[in-house]
């Protein structure tokens, strides 16, 4: 029978159709081939074609003439908000707006086009972690500026226009609703329990087991209880922190080394689909950490479409049940090699 279930921080239900339930090779969409880059302004040798980098991680000039780069990070060449100008606000009877003042960057994460972060060593996906930091510290000092929200769009049903390799960042100058609801539910349950909300969540995950996908020293990887999409998968320190500038080198690592063990699992279990991450972190301008607030990595495979029901609801209808997710992610694949998917356990 299917179940209602409802979201612990902001109170969303969502709709488990356990009768709808299906395999991951149901989910599967095929994969174009991909083609040759052909003229692409994030490759080497084509820096000039994008605008002036922000940031650069690359060899000694004296090592390497040619300057070779392995992470840059350059202004979104049609940003959604800009940088320059004043921060105004208006309003029109009921209606209100401010001048569209932020920042939009891309993190172009490697200087191989045809890789993907699932295929990354540790040592690369740490250091694009280690230039979302830097950017944040740098951009948070504006105090025009409220929010800064990273995300990766990962093939062309997730979004992406570019194929290389890219994450972006967008800066806000207002905290957005998603967001703020996850604050204001968080600062309602410890109002009530004295305790983070995200933390009883891990503890409750990992005294069942249920729903864990992976974990090390410092993160965990799950399957959230209310998952509004096949595969949905979440991403928290174990250690309560409220904002992930704050992220310390040792726990960069981890970092990194669960958020590939994440892709690689989706890549190969669900034989590579789209996919967005999202990074959600406390807003700028607050010196101390929120005691309610947990900042986390969602990933969100694009295996299904939201219609009707779910614009005209705000309900979520997801015909995979976390805990069988978590199992199928678990211990489908051996995440050390690439395997056909004619040869998982659970194929047709």
């Amino acid at each position: 029978m299917s179940e209602l279930r409802k979201d612990p921080v902001i109170g969303r239900w969502v709709i488990i159709a356990s009768e709808r339930a299906k395999r991951p090779t149901d989910f599967f969409v095929e994969t174009p081939k991909q083609p040759s880059p052909g003229f692409c302004p994030f490759c080497p040798g084509n820096e000039d074609k994008t605008p002036k980098e922000l940031l650069a991680y690359q060899y000694p000039a004296e090592s390497c003439p040619d300057s070779r780069w392995w992470l840059r990070v350059v202004p979104n060449k049609f940003p959604a908000l800009v940088k320059a100008g004043d921060l105004e606000k208006s309003r029109d009877g009921i209606f209100e707006k401010l001048s569209g003042i932020g920042d939009h960057e891309v993190i172009i994460e490697t200087p191989d086009h045809q890789s993907s972060m699932a295929d990354f060593d540790l040592a690369q996906i740490e250091e694009v972690i280690k230039a979302y930091k830097e950017r944040i510290l740098d951009l948070k000092k504006d105090e025009r500026f409220q929010y800064i929200m990273i995300f990766k769009n990962h093939g062309k049903q997730a979004g992406a226009s570019l194929d290389h390799p890219h994450s972006q960042l967008i800066v806000l100058p207002i905290i957005p609703k998603r967001v703020n609801e996850e604050i204001e539910g968080g600062l309602r349950y410890h109002r009530i329990h004295n305790r983070c909300v995200y933390c009883d969540m891990i503890q409750q995950e990992k005294t069942s087991g249920l729903r864990i996908v992976h974990e090390n020293k410092s993160f965990v990887c799950l399957n959230p209880y209310a998952s509004r999409f096949p595969f949905e998968m979440w991403i928290l320190p174990k250690n309560h922190q409220s904002h992930f500038e704050k992220i310390s080198q040792e726990t960069i690592a981890g970092f990194a080394e669960i958020l590939r063990h994440s892709l690689k699992r989706i890549k190969i279990v669900l034989s590579n689909p789209s996919y967005n991450y999202m990074l959600h972190t406390g807003p700028c301008g607050d010196a101390g950490d929120f005691p309610h607030y947990h900042w986390h990595l969602e990933i969100t495979p694009k295996l299904t479409q939201v219609a009707g029901f779910e614009w005209g609801t705000g309900f979520y209808i997801n015909p995979m049940p976390p805990e069988k997710a978590a199992e199928y992610l678990r211990n489908g694949v051996d995440t050390q090699q690439e395997l056909d998917p004619a040869m998982l356990p659970f194929s047709v």
